[in-house]
């Protein structure tokens, strides 16, 4: 009986012995590739304290895929776009900033070597303030195009505002027009059934960001691609923050009307945003975009100095990050931003915090009532860090505004599809592009004015002069930021 009852025993200990052998498998991922040593304590705490459970999630959800696979398919093809790309990058054609905005010049040079894209010179960018504004160009450009249409964006509803791009899609492909359309996977479960059911029925191109066979062909909820990306024809483009839903046809009574903004951009810095395109197209389907349908010799049609940066968990890591962080240190007389959700991490609130203390005049202008109570709850739980310092925080009056936007001096200007949170600071694949130009900047200033007439100026006495319950479910939610 001995012998069984060792054995027994000895298989009884197997199931710890794997346990802490997982523990400490997932514990030295953990070590070895999480930069953010915050994040890395989380989870290795998680992981010992929840083993099983907690070795899963960071199965799922802590591990960067898309960075390492993204690496290996780069290393292994040509580079996109080689036969144009190339020459709108070359040296002689980079910017030199105007008179006007020349003391942004150590701001272009940390964004020359963030971005690895140089400062283009001569272009057009005029924003279009939501759906009314944008939508109606965004077709006509579609309608107008002859030789191709590059499409992507987070989400792409089957709905009103959805089926106006699907028929104008439609029409280009009947046309013999070079169509790709990039959905994110995430993103296209935003509504049922999911538009991709009718883009392959009416013969558009497409596929979906993000998909992945393991496990069990489910989508991460991280990495996803954040980006909207409109270029027609290689020359006329159209990016911000803006969806293809019909809430954002605020004058159209929908369940959830969203203000945005959305920018029509022409000019040399259109082949970079097509680059981005290319790049994830090329990711996702193996295709390899080129050619003058995609990249036409640009030339110039404004005054604007204008460059798109990426940034994404993969070569772009924490570009936008050290975008943002360097307009703040250079910022003489005021900063303005203009965001949905307000979740920085400490090194950015800090960056705020000092940019306030030298005497410049910082402005945050948020939504009055969030579209994810979640994020408002954490969000609120953190405005003292900038209120205490100086800051100035005003809730915009609904409709929920899902605006972009970052104005600098009157002379810079930031807009694109990325939130002032971790997940789009670090885990989702988005684009912005930076604009020096005064008669842009003094455009969008007098927007954020516009926003500004009935808002509401929070002060610190209200955020601290919460009742007890409302803060603890505030801090509560704060604890949960860097996944929100």
């Amino acid at each position: 009986m001995e012998p069984i009852t060792s054995l027994i025993q000895a298989m009884g200990a197997v199931p710890v012995v794997l346990t802490v052998l997982l523990s400490l498998i997932t514990s030295a991922h953990v070590v070895l590739y999480k930069r953010d040593s915050r994040a890395a304590v989380a989870w290795v705490g998680l992981v010992w304290l929840a083993p099983i459970v907690g070795s899963a999630l960071y199965a799922l959800l802590g591990i960067n895929r898309i960075r390492r696979q993204a690496a290996g398919q780069r290393a292994q093809r040509p580079f996109i776009g080689s036969g144009e790309i190339p020459r709108m990058l070359a040296p002689a054609e980079r910017a030199t900033l105007p008179d006007q905005v020349s003391h942004f010049h150590t701001l272009a040079e940390l964004v020359d070597r963030v971005a690895d894209r140089p400062l283009t010179a001569g272009n057009s960018v005029t924003p279009l303030i939501d759906g009314e504004e944008a939508y109606p160009e965004m077709i006509a450009a579609i309608d107008g195009a002859e030789r191709s249409v590059a499409l992507c964006t987070y989400i792409f509803d089957d709905d009103y505002a959805g089926r106006l791009f699907l028929d104008a899609l439609e029409r280009a492909t009947s046309r013999g027009v070079e169509v790709r359309v990039l959905i994110d996977t995430v993103g296209a479960r935003y509504s049922h059934p999911p538009i991709q059911r009718e883009l392959k029925h009416r013969g558009v191109p497409h596929a979906l960001f993000g998909r992945t066979r393991v496990p069990w062909r489910m989508p991460y909820v991280n990495l996803r691609s954040h980006r909207k990306i409109l270029v027609v024809d290689g020359r006329l483009a159209f990016t911000g923050g803006m969806n293809i839903r019909e809430g954002h046809l605020v004058v159209r009574p929908s369940r959830n009307p969203t203000q945005d903004m959305h920018f029509r951009v022409e000019g040399p810095v259109v082949a970079q945003l097509m680059r981005t395109f290319c790049e994830d197209w090329a990711y996702t389907t193996h295709e390899s975009l080129d050619g003058e349908q995609w990249f036409p010799a640009l030339s110039r049609v404004g005054g604007v100095a204008a460059r798109a940066v990426n940034d994404g968990p993969d070569e772009d890591f924490e570009k936008a990050r050290f975008v943002l962080l360097g307009a703040l240190a250079c910022a003489q007389k005021s900063v303005r931003i203009v965001t949905p959700y307000f979740l920085p991490d400490s090194g950015i609130i800090s960056a705020l915090d000092v940019t306030a203390l030298r005497g410049v005049r910082v402005e945050i202008i948020l939504p009055e009532k969030n579209n994810l109570a979640f994020v408002q709850w954490a969000s609120t739980a953190q405005l003292w860090q900038v209120l205490h310092r100086g800051a100035h925080v005003f809730y915009a009056r609904p409709p929920f505004d899902h605006s972009k936007m970052m104005l600098v001096d009157g002379g810079w200007s930031l807009f694109g599809s990325t939130n002032w949170d971790s997940r789009s600071l670090r885990l989702n694949f988005e684009i912005i592009v930076e604009a020096y130009d005064t008669a842009l900047a003094a455009k969008l200033n007098e927007i954020v004015d516009a926003k500004l007439e009935g808002a509401r100026e929070v002060t610190a006495d209200e955020v601290n002069g919460r009742s007890l319950p409302v803060k603890l479910r505030d801090g509560v939610a704060r604890l949960a930021a860097p996944y929100l």
